[in-house]
């Protein structure tokens, strides 16, 4: 594995410019000509059906060429596609059966591993076996990239591809971490191997690649540069100006925001993520899976940082803008992924909406009232809601994972401990405020209010309701994010209901946001044109 020493404080590249194809489906027909005139011979001794033949021949020749518009189409519609016709549950040819007709090229070789290992983790169950195969492959791919100290690389790849090589590579990492904390259901064999390969997946070398490529590629020089004005090109250097390194450096900093959360470091996580602009000219909105897992990473660690109002403008923005575009990415390999990581941030808006109530925009709080109203209602009913809380993180939260090994000796299963304790620390958190969301409700009756009769509502004895009034007045102050690192922000209040207590007197004031009429009647307006449409059709 490249080794490197590596710096935290460097990430932001300028804007690049990569084709975006359309993927058809031409790939569908088995008559579609794949040009491979003069490509060699294949061996008829190896069953590989026909059109899966063509199509390794015209990908290798694509990926020889640096031909990317052509890539993308491949990668994205021609693989897929022949994946549900030939290989829905099976693996694809073995990478030795195919080297012959590639001519034995190493780099089309460690690419098309990259999509042979991930194709199995995605239809089937992984082995030891594809597992440590996957990590070496890994390793020659990025070996291949970072090892190279006078010239770089030309491999040219899609966006979407770079974004997937480095998002599969801390899956699979995430995955060897929980499937190595199942001691009890491993065989001898599989411990042994486990014993003998220390290394493979080690979270130090997953590490060193994410920050090694960042070095790399000097992307946090670039994005101090995109900030605050500069020479890009010499910011970038030979390495940082070629599109591989730059996508592949910025990816890094989002997959360590994923690997810091995953770890329970979600200070370290937001430091990465320090000279990245979370605004729509960021890299990572060129890739949708990109875009959507940085926003959840980003919203869940504010939200164990106690920061719900970040939290809550993190998760509607993605939410919103998941929504918008939903009609352009049904047909994606990754709208299921999608879908799913948006449900999970639904909940968890859901439980900062309940934790710091405030306004959101309002499609994305109708959308999230229809899908979990009853448990927004009952998180806001003190102990009541506990098993809510519970129930919604478990299903939002990402698997979290042990950094280190188990002891192999003792035969349990303890995959699931990492979630479990992070889900103590955030209920430790959501039971010192039980009491916010009731207090609340009663002082927005009232403009001045006496604390025995607050505490009468309560049924708690007064020096208790005083420590609560204290409790109210800390959780509702909260840093806020406005611009620069998303680890900044100027702390204040995140409620519409300020009070003070003077001797046994409270004396509150709220303050009311106007009513956004123009979304309301926008919103109305397009329902009419709906129903108008429908009964136009009706008609005809």
């Amino acid at each position: 594995m490249y080794q490197e020493p590596y710096d935290e404080d460097e990430v932001r590249a300028d804007e690049v410019e990569l084709p975006t194809v359309y993927a058809g489906d031409e790939y569908a027909e088995e008559e579609i000509d794949y040009q491979t005139e003069g490509l060699p011979a294949f061996a008829p001794e190896i069953q590989i059906p026909e059109l899966v033949r063509n199509f390794i021949l015209h990908f290798h020749r694509n990926v020889t060429e640096r031909n990317v518009w052509d890539l993308h189409a491949i990668y994205e519609n021609g693989w897929n596609k022949l994946t549900e016709k030939f290989y829905p549950k099976t693996a694809w040819p073995d990478p030795e059966a195919i080297a012959g007709l590639v001519n034995d090229d190493p780099v089309f070789l460690i690419l098309y591993k990259e999509l042979y290992y991930r194709h199995i983790y995605s239809k089937m169950t992984p082995t030891i076996e594809d597992r440590i195969a996957s990590y070496s492959n890994y390793c020659d791919l990025f070996n291949y990239i970072l090892n190279s100290s006078t010239e770089p690389s030309d491999l040219e790849l899609p966006n979407q591809w770079l974004w997937d090589i480095i998002d599969e590579f801390i899956y699979q990492f995430q995955s060897f971490c929980m499937y190595r904390s199942k001691v009890k259901n491993k065989s001898e064999i599989e411990i042994e191997l486990l014993k003998e390969r220390p290394d493979v997946w080690n979270v130090h070398n997953v590490l060193n690649v994410l920050y090694s490529l960042i070095q790399k590629s000097r992307i946090n020089e670039q994005l101090l540069v995109s900030k605050n004005g500069g020479d890009m090109l010499e910011a970038a250097g030979d390495f940082g100006s070629r599109p591989l390194y730059r996508l592949l450096g910025y990816f890094s900093i989002i997959g360590l925001l994923r690997v810091h959360c995953l770890l329970g470091d979600y200070v370290l996580a937001l430091k990465t993520m320090e000279n990245v602009e979370l605004n729509k000219k960021g890299l990572f909105a060129r890739v949708t899976a990109c875009h959507v897992t940085t926003y959840y990473y980003v919203g869940f660690a504010y939200m164990m940082m106690r920061r719900y109002s970040d939290a809550i403008k993190a998760f509607a923005h993605i939410l919103l803008f998941v929504s918008r575009t939903k009609q352009y990415h049904t047909r994606s390999y990754q709208f299921e992924a999608i879908s799913k990581k948006s449900e999970q941030m639904y909940a968890l808006l859901a439980m900062c909406v309940a934790l710091s109530p405030q306004r959101i925009d309002e499609n994305v709080h109708t959308t999230m009232r229809e899908k979990y109203g009853e448990q927004s209602m009952k998180m806001q009913r003190g102990e009541e809601g506990l098993p809510t809380f519970e129930e919604l993180f478990n299903f939002a939260c990402p698997k979290f994972i042990s950094p280190v090994p188990p002891d192999y000796e003792v035969a349990v299963n303890a995959s699931h401990e990492p979630t479990r304790h992070q889900q103590r620390i955030f209920m430790a958190e959501v039971r010192t405020q039980l009491l916010v969301p009731t207090i609340r409700s009663f002082l927005k009756l009232y403009t001045t209010l006496g604390v025995e009769k607050l505490a009468a509502f309560l049924d708690l004895p007064v020096d208790e309701v005083r420590t609560q009034l204290l409790v109210f007045k800390h959780k509702t102050r909260q840093r806020r994010y406005e611009s620069g690192s998303v680890l900044e922000g100027d702390f204040g209040p995140t409620t519409d209901l300020d009070f003070y207590l003077k001797q046994d007197l409270i004396y509150i004031a709220e303050s009311k946001q106007g009513r956004r009429v123009g979304e309301w009647f926008i919103r109305h307006i397009n329902k009419f044109e709906d129903i108008v449409s429908n009964m136009e059709k009706r008609h005809e």
